[in-house]
C-alpha cells in the first residue's frame, strides 16, 4: 500500500508512528488514559484474579492499549469516552459477569492522579514512623464531609481531604487505636479503595508514558 501512495517502507512507519499507528492497530489521539483501581483483589487470598484475565477483560470492553500494574488491581486503558462513572459501570458490569466481583472499580485520569501525587508532595513530608494511605473515594462520597461522624485522634492520625481521595496519615505505634479503623465495618468503607505513596506515584508515571504510545 505504502508503495501504492508512492511511499517508502520507511516513509510508511515514520507516518503510522506520528499519527499514533504501531503495527496494525491505530490509536486514536483523541483518547485518554485512565487507571482503575480495583477494590480487594489478590488481598488476603480473596477475590483471586490473574492480571492476565482482567486485561482480556478490559480489552474486551473495547478499551486500548490495556496494561495492569502489580498484583492488587490496577489496570491502566486508554480510550475515546470522557465520562469516567459510565467507565466504572461498564467496568463494574464486566467484574461481576466474568470474574464474579461485587467490588467496584474507580476510576481516574491522569490529571485526577496528577493532583493528589502534588497534594502529596505539598503537605507529606514522609516519616518512616508514621503510616500513609491514599484511600480513592468512589463519586457516590466523594465530599470533604465523607468523616462527618467520626471523630479522628489527631495526637496519632490525620486526614487530608484532596478532591475524589483521602490521604490518611497514621503513627506505626497508634494504629490500633485510630478512630479510621471504625471505617472497616461501615458500607461507606465499600465504596473506597486504599493505594500506597509508591503504588499512586508510580501509576502517575506509568500513565506519563501512555500518553507518548
Amino acid at each position: 500500500m505504502a508503495h501504492i501512495l508512492g511511499m517508502s517502507k520507511r516513509a510508511s512507519r515514520a507516518g503510522r508512528r506520528a499519527y499514533g499507528f504501531r503495527g496494525t492497530v491505530v490509536r486514536r489521539t483523541s483518547s485518554c488514559t485512565y487507571v482503575a483501581l480495583l477494590r480487594g483483589v489478590n488481598v488476603g487470598g480473596s477475590n483471586t484474579i490473574s492480571m492476565t484475565s482482567l486485561k482480556l477483560s478490559f480489552e474486551r470492553l473495547g478499551l486500548e492499549d490495556v496494561r495492569t500494574f502489580i498484583n492488587s488491581g490496577n489496570i491502566l486503558f486508554r480510550s475515546a469516552g470522557s465520562n469516567a462513572s459510565a467507565l466504572e459501570r461498564r467496568i463494574d458490569r464486566v467484574l461481576a459477569r466474568e470474574h464474579g466481583l461485587s467490588s467496584k472499580a474507580i476510576v481516574r485520569t491522569e490529571a485526577e492522579m496528577a493532583r493528589v501525587v502534588k497534594t502529596i508532595a505539598v503537605r507529606w513530608k514522609l516519616d518512616p514512623r508514621w503510616k500513609y494511605n491514599v484511600m480513592f473515594l468512589r463519586r457516590t462520597i466523594d465530599s470533604p464531609r465523607v468523616l462527618d461522624g467520626i471523630a479522628l485522634k489527631p495526637d496519632i492520625e490525620r486526614v487530608i481531604y484532596c478532591p475524589g481521595t483521602l490521604l490518611w496519615s497514621a503513627r506505626l505505634n497508634g494504629l490500633s487505636r485510630t478512630a479510621m479503623l471504625k471505617l472497616v465495618g461501615q458500607p461507606i468503607y465499600q465504596e473506597m479503595t486504599v493505594r500506597g505513596v509508591n503504588t499512586t506515584t508510580k501509576i502517575l508515571e506509568l500513565m506519563r508514558q501512555m500518553r507518548g504510545v
